[in-house]
């Protein structure tokens, strides 16, 4: 309860999000550098030729950060996995020797 308290807390300073004049909704950052934001939004066809924008950037323009992902969350499951069946095989040794 407290965590969402504090959540909701700062969720009131976010802007708001349709107001064109936020700075996430500018072309040019605070620095002066383009928002790459725009760039996938206007070229993600053109680059990838494929009509989904989220599947562009997760598989063309962040391909080897979500492969990252995927090998920890692989990783984390077969260790998982060996954990458990290494558990149940001594689970099922100890019934044994009863």
């Amino acid at each position: 309860m407290a965590f969402t308290t504090v959540l909701l807390f700062a969720a009131s300073d976010l802007p708001y999000r349709g107001n064109p004049d936020n700075q996430m909704n500018q072309e040019v950052s605070m620095t002066g550098t383009e928002v790459p934001g725009n760039y996938y939004i206007q070229e993600a066809y053109n680059d990838a030729h494929t009509p989904n924008i989220v599947t562009v950037i997760l598989g063309d323009y962040r391909s080897i950060d979500t492969l990252g992902e995927q090998i920890v969350i692989f990783t984390a499951g077969l260790i998982t996995f060996l954990l458990l069946r290494n558990r149940k095989e001594e689970a099922e040794g100890e019934n044994d020797d009863e």
